[in-house]
This record gives C-alpha cells, sequence and structure tokens, in this order.
C-alpha cells in the first residue's frame, strides 16, 4: 500500500506511507490474561509481513492484549515508542529485554516519515493514546482510554481535520473483570448479559469525539481456558457492533478494514475466526488443586498492605487457594463491614502478586470474587482496580506521598483538563453510588451525561455517502 492504513487483530493498526511504517499495540502471537484469551481472527498473511516490517512499534499501556512481549520480539526492525507514563515501569522492562525503545513526549507531533506523524498522551489511569496524522487524516486511537483530562485538548485536534477516524474499546463488557459473587455463592450477573446495543454506544462516542468514520476496536478475544470460556456467552461479536449505531453520528466501518488514502477508499478485510478448542488450566500452569505454600503468606500479605489506600474502604481480604485459606486484615476495627475473597489457581495468581500485575488474574476471568459488604454497582470501582492494578502495579505509586506526587505529575501535563475531569468524575461516582442502576432517574442522567459530552462547536465537513460492495470494498 502506497498511503493509508489496516486495522487488524484486537488493537493493531498498521499505517503505510510508500512501506509500512507504523504498527500499534502489536499483538500477533501467544496468548493473553494466564492463557484466558485468544485472537478472535486469524492476521492474514500479507498484514502479518506488513506488521514486521514496520520501523516503529508504539505501545498504548501494559495489558498483555496491548503489550505482548513475544510479538515485539518478531519486529526486529521496530525501534518501541512509548507513552510518557510515570515511572517508567515498561519502558524498563523493554529495555531490559534488549529491545530499542523511545518514549515520546506528551502532546507533541512526531514526524515518522514523509506522510505520517504521531501524537502520544499518556494518562493517569496508565492508558493512553495515539494520533496520527496520515498526511492531513487524523486517526485516533483511543484503545482502551477514557477521556482523562486529555479530552478537550484532543477535540480541538479533531476540529481541525476534514477527515477523522475514531478506534476505540467497544462491547458488551466483558473486557473487565465480570466474576463476582455474592457472601451466599449466587453468581452477580454482569452488565454485559443485558447486551445493550454497542452501536448505540460507539455512537455516543463519535458524536462526544466529533470523528467522520468509527471502527470497533480493542475488544478482539475469544476465551479459550475451560475455567473461563463461562464469559463466551457475554463476548461481542462483530455482528453485534452494528446494533444501535445512529447515521447522524457518521459512518461505521468494519472492525477489521483497509483504507487507501490515495483512492480515497475502504476494503473490508475477512479474517479466519480463531477456532481454539478450550484447554485444561493446567496447560498454562494452573493447578486448581495446587495449595499455597507457607512462604506464599507473606507475599501476600506484603503485597495487599503496601497500598496505602485499600483501609480506607476494606476490612479485609480473603484468599483461597487449593483448598487453603489466607486472611490479610487491613482495618482491624472492621468499620466498613466490607472484603474481598478471592478464589483462584496458586500459579497465576502468585504470579500476579509477585510481578504486581494484578489486572492480568482479573481480566482473565477464571478468579472467582466473592463481595463481602455492600459494594457500588461496579464492584472494584472507584477504589479497589485502579489504586491496585493502575497506580500501584504500573505507577508504581502506592503510599499516600507516593500517590500525591503521581497525581500531581499528571495534572501539571495538563491542568485546566485534568482538574475538570476530576470534578466530573467525583460526581458521575456519586450518581451512580446513589441512585439505582437502570432506574428511570439514572437513565435520565445518563442521558443528559452523554448529551452534554456531545457538545462541541461545528466540525469542518463535507457531505459524503459510502457505498459497500459486493466484495467487500467501500468507496465514497
Amino acid at each position: 500500500m502506497e498511503l493509508g492504513f489496516e486495522t487488524i487483530g484486537n488493537a493493531t493498526l498498521v499505517c503505510h506511507d510508500n512501506g509500512p511504517v507504523l504498527v500499534t499495540d502489536p499483538w500477533t502471537t501467544g496468548t493473553a490474561y494466564f492463557g484466558s484469551w485468544g485472537l478472535s481472527h486469524a492476521i492474514p498473511e500479507e498484514v502479518m509481513a506488513s506488521i514486521k516490517a514496520c520501523r516503529y512499534a508504539w505501545v498504548s499501556h501494559g495489558h498483555p492484549d496491548h503489550l505482548s512481549p513475544r510479538s515485539l520480539d518478531s519486529l526486529s526492525r521496530a525501534e518501541i515508542l512509548l507513552p510518557d507514563h510515570v515511572n517508567g515501569l515498561i519502558r524498563d522492562g523493554l529495555k531490559e529485554r534488549g529491545l530499542k525503545v523511545r518514549v515520546l513526549e506528551d502532546c507533541k507531533w512526531i514526524q515518522l516519515s514523509d506522510h505520517i506523524r504521531v501524537m502520544s498522551i499518556a494518562d493517569y489511569i496508565q492508558d493512553a493514546i495515539l494520533l496520527v496524522d496520515l498526511d492531513g487524516r487524523l486517526i485516533v486511537n483511543l484503545n482502551d482510554a477514557d477521556d482523562n483530562g486529555w479530552g478537550p485538548f484532543v477535540k480541538r485536534i479533531i476540529r481541525g481535520y476534514d477527515v477523522s477516524f475514531m478506534l476505540h474499546l467497544s462491547g458488551f463488557g466483558d473486557t473487565d473483570m465480570i466474576n463476582f459473587y455474592r457472601e451466599d455463592g449466587t453468581f452477580i450477573e454482569p452488565r454485559a448479559a443485558r447486551k445493550r446495543p454497542v452501536g448505540r454506544s460507539m455512537a455516543n462516542w463519535a458524536r462526544q469525539w466529533g470523528t467522520r468514520f468509527t471502527a470497533p476496536f480493542s475488544s478482539m478475544h475469544i476465551y479459550q481456558r475451560t475455567d473461563s470460556i463461562w464469559a463466551d456467552q457475554y463476548k461481542t461479536h462483530l455482528a453485534d457492533y452494528p446494533v444501535g449505531w445512529d447515521k447522524p453520528a457518521g459512518e461505521l466501518l468494519p472492525a477489521f478494514v483497509r483504507y487507501d488514502a490515495i483512492a480515497d477508499s475502504f476494503t473490508e478485510i475477512d479474517p479466519e475466526p480463531n477456532r481454539q478448542v478450550p484447554l485444561d488450566p493446567t496447560h498454562y500452569g494452573d493447578n486448581w488443586a495446587e495449595p499455597l505454600e507457607p512462604e506464599d503468606r507473606s507475599k501476600i500479605d506484603r503485597y495487599f498492605k503496601s497500598f496505602s489506600h485499600l483501609p480506607t474502604f476494606l476490612d479485609f481480604i480473603r484468599v483461597r487457594v487449593g483448598g487453603v485459606e489466607h486472611f490479610v486484615e487491613l482495618s482491624p476495627h472492621k468499620k466498613f463491614n466490607r472484603g474481598l475473597t478471592f478464589d483462584a489457581p496458586r500459579h497465576s495468581f502468585m504470579t500476579s502478586i509477585e510481578y504486581e500485575i494484578f489486572d492480568d488474574v482479573l481480566i482473565g476471568n477464571f478468579m472467582k470474587v466473592t463481595l463481602h459488604g455492600k459494594f457500588p454497582a461496579r464492584p472494584l470501582y472507584p477504589d479497589f482496580i485502579p489504586y491496585v492494578t493502575k497506580y500501584g502495579d504500573n505507577g508504581r505509586a502506592k503510599s499516600a506521598e507516593e500517590l500525591q506526587e503521581y497525581f500531581n505529575a499528571y495534572r501539571d501535563r495538563y491542568p485546566f483538563g485534568y482538574l475538570r475531569h476530576c470534578f466530573e468524575k467525583r460526581a458521575v461516582e456519586a450518581i451512580r453510588c446513589s441512585i439505582e442502576e437502570d432506574g428511570s432517574v439514572y437513565k435520565a442522567c445518563a442521558r443528559t451525561y452523554h448529551w452534554m459530552k456531545s457538545l462541541r462547536p461545528p466540525a469542518k465537513t463535507r457531505s459524503f455517502k459510502l457505498d459497500f460492495h459486493p466484495d467487500g470494498s467501500i468507496s465514497e
């Protein structure tokens, strides 16, 4: 391809300028989350060849469906580009593997080729977005990120382009921890079970950001462990993405698409679905009968007690591994009457503790989490997941002093946007905690919120109509 891009895999964007130049989040081989996830579709040979020939590879964040060391090792020519995350955990880890790494300064355009330049923006949730200017066309690669303070700045950039594309995580919601149980042992049905129209939420995002085209992204996986295959019923399929799409929000593209910037035309890529027979967890080193070792107890204590925020909302954590229980007391006065029980196989659980990658054992959805006491609708937000897995594991900020320094570092990068975001986030969390979820008042608040987020000055546009042809191609 002379000039253009392809979307493929889970969250992989491949940009061309007289040859392959840039690939983002290249998960092309292997599994993620201790074998729980595999790629939903095979990557065609010609696209794989382009990925391996890219001169640059940008990695948004540390989740293994975005940061795949095995996949990066196969990109022998590529310089690894990273967002400027506070404390540089990914940077240091990749350098130890002998990879060539460059950290990109926030909010600054970097020229990669004659017709391709990029801008990387990191945020305090340890995620990042990438803006790609492809000869005057803008690709907004949001991957898994929400607006965490950089929204007003990015919207101003989008308004300067006639042609813009948004790539963003979408789906029913199985890309997070959903394996929750009540104290009586009954399963808590996740929001993903409601299968709300995915296209409708994508249209809300498109209106919010003002992009002309939108493509599903960052949610293309299958489950392949026998102890996580239960979550397959909540997975989003390709046919689910258009349901509920609102035409005034722009044009919805296929998940896997090739855009030729010279011809200004689209062709749908139709990769073969991967059909992995679910494997026993022992294939990935997990034996549910393996008990905790005596030395594991001190490691578990040390890990959870290192997070200064946990005792501010949680009394205890109980770990059950191979029939052996271990109790971590966080608040001796039990002032909250609230706790968590983790039921997990030893290998993955202790690996997540020792390497401080606890998100991996959560998102794999084979570990069971029992809730003791009253929790919000999203049980591990806003207190457990971000403080343990984002600020702590990835950002290396655990004590109150480290957290303050950490937040100040991101606040100083975009002060107005950060403060606006913090105010908005507190307001949203207050509504979620005080109003019955899915009640009429909650829905009215949600509609108002999305309407306000979509307000913006008119963008530069031109009229267009896309035609989808029988051979899978799309033209304007």
